[in-house]
């Protein structure tokens, strides 16, 4: 959802986090769930995209972009 929202494709994410194409694809499609310290890296390509995470409030846990994000 984050990359559709920052209208990214797998290979632009992945190249920002360092991680493969597949790692990435894998783990969007819940083919399987990479070390932590690769969440970590695409977390932190998609926040540094303008992609802010919100935690479970009820509703549950979700993203929505920056104001300016994808200007």
């Amino acid at each position: 959802m984050a990359r559709a929202a920052l209208q990214l494709g797998v290979r632009e994410v992945a190249k920002a986090a360092s991680v493969s194409p597949t790692t990435l694809a894998d783990f969007e499609n819940g083919k399987r769930i990479p070390h932590p310290r690769t969440v970590d890296a695409i977390r932190a390509a998609l926040e540094a995209a303008g992609v802010l995470f919100v935690a479970e409030n009820g509703e549950g846990a979700g993203v929505r972009l920056r104001k300016g994000a994808r200007e």
